[in-house]
């Protein structure tokens, strides 16, 4: 396997960062006010921590290399991507407005963990148990997320 493919997950997490705080940027403020109606009080401090907390589980698939505990961390990374970029998808989609971080997630994020899990299994390398564990632990995490984030519809007559 080459290590480049330990990597992937990475350099797609460091191109959706880009994408949601740098250029076009945004993804705070378009956050606090997703979904409409709703404010959720996110701060600077935890948006920071909640990325270099993904960006050092990206870090772990290459440093573990291609053993069985590296490539299962590999696809748990890609499929908490994964849970990402449908979240931004489905933002787009109830929003009908641009979602800072949709253009990444669908362009790399949905390949990432399709095409790489699809190549992991079929190579061997992980079983359907390790592919079905990383999307329970994928879905699990932004379900969390969403649930812990506590959205507050708007009082009544705010923008």
């Amino acid at each position: 396997m080459p290590t480049g493919f330990l990597w992937l997950p990475v350099a797609a997490l460091g191109a959706h960062l880009f994408e949601e705080f740098v250029w076009p940027g945004g993804f705070a403020k378009w956050y606090r006010q997703y979904p409409p109606g709703h404010i959720a009080p996110v701060s600077p401090v935890f948006l920071f921590l909640i990325n270099v907390a993904f960006v050092g589980f990206a870090l772990l698939p290459p440093l573990l290399g291609a053993s069985p505990r590296g490539l299962a961390t590999w696809l748990t990374v890609a499929a908490m991507a994964a849970a990402n970029a449908v979240f931004h998808l489905i933002a787009v989609l109830r929003t009908h407005t641009y979602s800072p971080g949709v253009v990444t997630g669908a362009a790399f994020y949905l390949p990432l963990a399709f095409i790489g899990g699809a190549y992991l299994t079929r190579l061997g390398l992980v079983s359907l148990g390790t592919v079905l564990e990383a999307i329970f632990i994928g879905t699990a995490y932004h379900i969390w997320s969403a649930w812990t984030h506590g959205r507050q519809p708007l009082a009544h007559g705010a923008s």
